[in-house]
């Protein structure tokens, strides 16, 4: 038995998930991955198998208490993949969270994207 259950944990129900959400290049598949410092977002067509638009907050350092802290990051990287999207005109997404409980970065993130124009 591995000693990281939590990551075993995720990647089941990363499996359950991906195996009820694909993309495609009308509605797009959202992926969204968050990591203990950073978080990442792509645009997948899962048809051909490409990347449309990815964004990350590792240029943006600082996550102060000042600053709003990694939520308010979060939130910041949805609002502005959601721009791009809507720059390349693309309005609907599927979210896929990844395995990640959708609550604290998972939800800023979706709700940034909202905010942005993305519909979901």
């Amino acid at each position: 038995m591995n000693k990281n259950i939590k990551a075993e944990k995720r990647m089941r129900l990363k499996g359950k998930i991906r195996s009820k959400v694909s993309g495609t290049a009308e509605l797009p598949r959202l992926s969204v991955f968050r990591s203990n410092k950073f978080i990442y977002g792509q645009l997948i067509d899962d048809t051909k198998g490409a990347t449309l638009l990815s964004i990350s907050d590792i240029k943006t350092k600082v996550k102060t208490k000042e600053s709003g802290g990694k939520r308010a990051s979060a939130r910041k990287m949805g609002n502005d993949i959601a721009k791009g999207a809507v720059a390349k005109g693309i309005k609907k997404v599927v979210f896929d969270r990844n395995g990640f409980k959708y609550t604290g970065r998972m939800k800023e993130f979706a709700d940034g994207a909202r905010e942005g124009g993305l519909i979901f």
